[in-house]
C-alpha cells in the first residue's frame, strides 16, 4: 500500500512543477509560493479532519512538534528556492537538480535510520542517479553565466532543503497520523512564506502586486497547490509506513512526469546527453528500490 502511495506522490509532484511554471510567468515567485500554500493548508486540514486525527493534536509530544516545525521551515525554504529556480531556468534542468535530494536522503537514512541492507547495491544506485543528474544539467549555448549560476544555486538549495525536510519529517511524525503531521507542517510553511513576502516587499507593494496579478496565472498557482497537497499526503503516508530509502527515490521519479508535460506544453526537448542522464536517473532509482527486495 505504501508503494502505491509513493507512486501517487510522484505523479502529483510531477504535475505540480508544470502548473507552477505556468503560474509564475509574470507573478513573483515568492507571492506564488505563499498563495499556493494557502490551498495546501486547507487541503491538508480537510484531509486530517476526514481521517479523524485533529483531536489527537493535543497528544503530539514537544519533541515531535519541534521536528515538525523544523521540517515545515525546511519545506518553506525549499519551495521558495524551487520557485526561484523555475522562474529562471528550464523545468527539466531544475527538476533534475532538485532530485539530487534523493541521494542525500538515501545516504542520510543509512546513517540515521540504519537502513543499510545491501549497502553496496544502494550506493551503486545512488552513484548512478547522481551521474544521471549531472548529465541532465545541460546549459544551452549563449546563456549568460550569471543567469546560469543564479538558477542553479536556487535549484541546489531547493534540493538541500528538500532532503532536510524528509529527514526531519521522518523523525517528527513518529506516532502521529500522517495527514495531521502534514497539516501542522503546512501552517509553518504558510507563515514562513508570507513573512518572506512581506519582509521583501512590504504590505503596500504586496497588495499592489496581488491586485494586478493575472487571473489565469492565479488559477494555475491554486491548482499547483491542490496537486502539492495531494502529493504531500501520499508522500508522508508512505514514509511513515514504508522504507524511506525506497519511498524517496520513487517520489523523485516525478521528473519523468515533469519532462513529458514540459515537452508537450513548453516544447522543452532533451538532448542525447540529457536523455542519457534521465535514463541513468531512472536506472539508479530502480537499483536502489531493488536493494530492499533482494
Amino acid at each position: 500500500m505504501w508503494i502505491t502511495a509513493a507512486l501517487f506522490s510522484s505523479f502529483f509532484a510531477g504535475i505540480t512543477a508544470i502548473l507552477a511554471k505556468c503560474g509564475i510567468k509574470k507573478t513573483d515567485s515568492d507571492i506564488a509560493t505563499a498563495q499556493r500554500t494557502i490551498v495546501v493548508l486547507f487541503f491538508a486540514w480537510a484531509m486530517a479532519s476526514a481521517a479523524g486525527s485533529i483531536d489527537s493534536i493535543t497528544t503530539i509530544s514537544p519533541r515531535s512538534l519541534i521536528f515538525l516545525i523544523l521540517s515545515g521551515l525546511a519545506t518553506g525554504a525549499s519551495w521558495l528556492c524551487y520557485f526561484k529556480a523555475l522562474s529562471a531556468g528550464d523545468i527539466n534542468k531544475v527538476a533534475a537538480i532538485d532530485r539530487s535530494s534523493t541521494v542525500i536522503v538515501v545516504l542520510s537514512s543509512m546513517v540515521l535510520f540504519r537502513e543499510t541492507g545491501h549497502l553496496a547495491v544502494r550506493l551503486t544506485g545512488a552513484a548512478i542517479l547522481a551521474a544521471g543528474i549531472y548529465l541532465m544539467i545541460e546549459i544551452r549555448p549563449g546563456t549568460k553565466p550569471s543567469g546560469n549560476r543564479r538558477w542553479i544555486l536556487f535549484a541546489i538549495l531547493s534540493a538541500l532543503f528538500a532532503a532536510l525536510t524528509s529527514i526531519l519529517a521522518r523523525i517528527g511524525i513518529t506516532g502521529i497520523e500522517s495527514s495531521l503531521a502534514t497539516a501542522v507542517r503546512t501552517c509553518v510553511v504558510l507563515l514562513m512564506a508570507w513573512l518572506v513576502v512581506l519582509l521583501k516587499k512590504g504590505w503596500k507593494e504586496t497588495k499592489q502586486e496581488l491586485g494586478r496579478q493575472n487571473k489565469k496565472e492565479l488559477l494555475f498557482i491554486l491548482l499547483s497547490g491542490i496537486t502539492t497537497g495531494a502529493s504531500w499526503l501520499f508522500y508522508f503516508y508512505a514514509i511513515q509506513n514504508g522504507i524511506v530509502s525506497i519511498v524517496v527515490p520513487i517520489d523523485k521519479l516525478s521528473v519523468i512526469v515533469t519532462i513529458i508535460f514540459s515537452y508537450i506544453l513548453f516544447g522543452e526537448k532533451l538532448s542525447a546527453k540529457a536523455l542519457t542522464g534521465l535514463m541513468m536517473m531512472v536506472l539508479g532509482t530502480l537499483v536502489m528500490i531493488q536493494a530492499d527486495f533482494m
